[in-house]
């Protein structure tokens, strides 16, 4: 748009000559289309044998790498399961004290109970804590190597402790 412009004040708006010459002049044609540079993009890397994209092989794995999936992985799991809660409440027949009733008449022990608890508390308080972390991060604070892996192995302790004594009440 800025070329046609600049072609029209230079020539000088005229209604009595063809305007079509201005915009051709200025075309150049292309060397190779973008199909030909795909393609030798992609021959290249078959002839080298590089992968598609960088994945998980290609990678050391560490701590802040793991944490950062698990993050994710937590925040999908969470949403997943408050969304089939809720749709559960509103499909299912009865209430929550029905249900309650049917776990209870299992006669479960209280290991696992406290193991069934343990698994619900520990992805609400990793993400938690971790979301802080990230808040943190957020505001500029915590960025040096150590401090990552500090800062995460904190996440871990205080997101194993916490689940511990939601799991024991």
């Amino acid at each position: 748009m800025a070329l046609l412009l600049r072609s029209l004040a230079r020539q000088g708006l005229s209604l009595s000559r063809p305007q079509s010459c201005v915009l051709l002049r200025h075309v150049v044609p292309m060397g190779t289309s973008a199909k030909e540079e795909m393609n030798k993009f992609w021959a290249k890397n078959s002839r080298l044998n590089r992968p598609l994209s960088p994945h998980i092989t290609v990678y050391r794995w560490s701590i802040p790498m793991a944490m950062s999936i698990s993050h994710r992985g937590t925040g999908i799991g969470l949403s997943t399961g408050i969304s089939l809660f809720a749709v559960g409440a509103l499909a299912l027949p009865g209430d929550f004290a029905h249900y309650l009733g049917l776990v209870q008449s299992l006669s479960l022990g209280p290991a696992i109970i406290a193991s069934a608890k343990f698994v619900l508390a520990f992805p609400v308080m990793y993400h938690t804590f971790n979301g802080i972390r990230h808040l943190l991060w957020d505001v500029g604070k915590g960025f040096k190597i150590p401090q990552v892996y500090r800062s995460g192995y904190i996440v871990i302790a205080l997101s194993l402790l916490s689940s511990v004594a939601l799991a024991t009440l």
